[in-house]
């Protein structure tokens, strides 16, 4: 399952409680979506509030670098921040995917959720993480927006 220590490692900046006890059951796009234990990465404008992802069972986000967290996010709450989110979004999953490769054996995986056709196969929805991987680098590559290297 994916934690807060895999994660934080993958961005320079953090706000807000730094437990690396946490595992995320769920990584989501979508606020609106049910996240137990969530990690909350909006992804486009059609992703929704962090207040919705929050009420949701979000429990921390990656947030775009310079832009305003929203007064209501309670101050404990992990924000990690990147200069594009779905390059963020990206970095995740192949971390996570690399991960899964080196423990075959793993019986609790996280749940990874997007409903954003661009981000899927064609004609199928799929949470086969490889193939959301394969595709949010295809769809990252077409984007003329800065990211972290």
């Amino acid at each position: 399952m994916l934690t807060y220590q895999d994660v934080s490692s993958l961005f320079s900046r953090a706000t807000g409680i730094r437990d690396e006890n946490i595992h995320f059951h769920t990584v989501s796009s979508l606020a609106g979506a049910k996240q137990p234990k969530g990690l909350f990465v909006p992804v486009s404008n059609d992703s929704g509030t962090l207040q919705d992802a929050i009420s949701n069972g979000a429990v921390a986000a990656v947030w775009p670098e310079g832009e305003q967290v929203p007064a209501y996010a309670p101050n404990h709450f992990p924000i990690l921040y990147t200069q594009d989110n779905l390059k963020g979004l990206e970095k995740i999953m192949n971390s996570y995917y690399d991960y899964l490769i080196q423990h075959e054996d793993v019986n609790e995986r996280t749940k990874f959720i997007f409903l954003n056709k661009a981000l899927l196969n064609e004609a199928d929805e799929t949470y086969d993480i490889a193939v959301m991987a394969e595709n949010i680098n295809g769809y990252g590559s077409n984007r003329n927006k800065a990211g972290e290297e």
